[in-house]
């Protein structure tokens, strides 16, 4: 196989795990902080609603943001694919 493809797709693969894991990464650490504000303003220690704060807005980005992640990871698949069919020359 080719080298130059395999360095390729490892670097692509790379990059789109961090492009698609940052947005209900970073929702969820701003909301987190938002709540521990607003917990520590309010002296309440409850970890549910920590919890269940953070988890729905990670639903709700991910509900978002999930097609056009989703289609992302497809393109990607393809290029693989078709890329790896070229390099064992088919």
């Amino acid at each position: 196989m080719n080298q130059v493809f395999i360095s390729q797709i490892v670097s692509e693969g790379l990059f789109l795990t961090l492009v698609i894991s940052a947005p209900p990464v970073l929702c969820s650490l701003l909301v987190g902080l938002l709540v521990s504000l607003f917990q520590a303003a309010t002296q309440i220690q409850e970890q549910a609603f920590s919890f269940v704060t953070k988890l729905v807005i990670v639903f709700g980005v991910l509900s978002l943001v999930g097609p056009r992640l989703g289609q992302a990871l497809v393109n990607f698949g393809r290029i693989c694919f078709e890329g790896f069919a070229s390099s064992i020359g088919r």
